[in-house]
C-alpha cells in the first residue's frame, strides 16, 4: 500500500449503527411513550456500536451517568483497537414526533479523530445558522437577519423571496419569524428534529435553503459532522436560559459570546457521519414492515472524500433473529 490508498470508512460500518436504533425504536411509533422508544434506540445502537473496532468516546450521549445508564457522555465504546475516536449520538432525533406518530424522527451518530469534537458539556441549547454548499462562507451568526438573508440569496443567485428558512416551532422564536417575514423569505416551521432540517439545506432537492434559530447544541455538533461532508456550513453561540445557567457556564469556562465555528465544533475533515429513518419525513423514509422484515433509509456521508449515499436496506428478521439479542 502507498500513502494514496483509500482509508478504512467507517461510515459504512455506523450505518449499522443507526439501522439498529431505528429498527427497535420504529415498533414504538405512536404509542405515546418517548421513554420506551429511547430506550429501545439506545439499546440497539450501543450494541453495534461496541461490535465495531475502534476505541470511541462518548463526546455527546444521552446525558450525565446517573441521568443515562446506557451511551453517556464520557462512556468508552468500541470493540477496541485504532481508531481513537470521538463519538456523537442521537439516538432519536425526534422522540415527540416518534411517540405521536409524527413525521421527521432519526436515528444519527457521528465520529470523529480523538479530541476534534466539541463538548458542550450541559450547555444544551445554541443560537445556530445552518446553509448549504452554495452559501457557505457568506454567513455570519452575528449579523442580522436582514444581512444573512440577502447574502444567502445573493450566493445562491436567488431572491429573498424565494429563500426557505426552516426552524423550529417555539414561542423563543416569534421574533425571528416575524423579521424572516418582514425580510419577505419563506418559512418552514418543524415541530422536532433539527439535525435533519440542518442536513436538508445541503440536499439539493429539499427547498430547503437556511436553518435559523436557538435549537439543541448535541444536535448543532451533530449537524457540524454531516455538513463538514456534504460542504455545508453551521455557525452558532452557546445560548443560556437564564442567568444561572450563564454563570455556571462562565464558571467552568464557557464563553457564549464566542462564535462556534466549523472548525470549533469539528475539527477535522476526517469525519464520518450517519442516519436512518425511523418515521417518515422529508430527509429520508421511516421504517416500513413486511411481513417477513423491514426496510430501512440511511444517509451516509465521509468527510475526506465527500462522498454522500443514500442506502435502502431490506432486513430479514428470521436472520437477524439468530445473531442478535435485541427483538427488531
Amino acid at each position: 500500500m502507498n500513502d494514496l490508498s483509500p482509508s478504512r470508512n467507517l461510515a459504512l460500518e455506523l450505518v449499522r449503527v443507526t439501522e439498529a436504533a431505528a429498527l427497535s425504536a420504529a415498533r414504538f411509533m405512536g404509542r405515546g411513550d418517548k421513554p420506551a422508544g429511547d430506550q429501545a434506540a439506545v439499546d440497539g445502537m450501543r450494541l453495534v456500536l461496541n461490535s465495531i473496532e475502534m476505541s470511541g468516546v462518548v463526546i455527546i450521549g444521552e446525558g450525565e451517568k446517573d441521568e443515562a445508564p446506557m451511551l453517556y457522555n464520557g462512556e468508552q465504546v468500541g470493540f477496541g483497537g485504532e481508531p481513537e475516536v470521538d463519538i456523537a449520538v442521537d439516538p432519536i432525533d425526534g422522540t415527540r414526533p416518534l411517540a405521536e406518530g409524527r413525521l421527521n424522527s432519526i436515528a444519527t451518530v457521528a465520529v470523529a479523530p480523538r479530541g476534534t469534537m466539541y463538548d458542550p458539556g450541559p450547555f444544551v441549547y445554541m443560537n445556530k445558522i445552518a446553509v448549504g454548499p452554495a452559501a457557505k462562507g457568506a454567513i455570519h451568526v452575528e449579523r442580522s437577519i436582514k444581512e444573512n438573508l440577502e447574502a444567502i440569496a445573493k450566493a445562491s443567485g436567488k431572491r429573498i423571496q424565494d429563500l426557505a428558512v426552516i426552524m423550529l416551532d417555539r414561542p423563543r422564536h416569534e421574533e425571528l419569524k416575524a423579521e424572516v417575514r418582514r425580510c419577505g423569505a419563506r418559512i418552514r416551521m418543524i415541530d422536532d428534529g433539527d439535525v435533519a432540517a440542518a442536513l436538508m439545506t445541503a440536499m439539493p432537492d429539499s427547498g430547503i435553503d437556511v436553518l435559523l434559530g436557538i435549537g439543541g447544541t448535541p444536535e448543532g455538533v451533530l449537524a457540524a459532522c454531516a455538513l463538514r461532508a456534504m460542504g455545508g456550513e453551521i455557525q452558532g453561540k452557546l445560548y443560556a436560559r437564564n442567568e444561572d445557567e450563564l454563570r455556571r457556564g462562565r464558571e467552568m469556562g464557557y464563553d457564549f459570546d464566542k462564535i462556534l465555528t466549523m472548525d470549533d465544533l469539528v475539527s477535522s475533515e476526517d469525519v464520518f457521519f450517519a442516519a436512518t429513518g425511523i418515521t417518515d419525513g422529508e430527509l429520508l423514509d421511516g421504517v416500513k414492515y413486511s411481513a417477513t422484515g423491514a426496510r430501512t433509509h440511511s444517509l451516509v456521508v465521509r468527510g475526506t472524500t465527500g462522498t454522500v449515499r443514500q442506502i435502502i436496506a431490506n432486513h430479514s428478521f428470521e436472520k437477524l433473529e439468530k445473531i442478535s439479542p435485541i427483538d427488531y
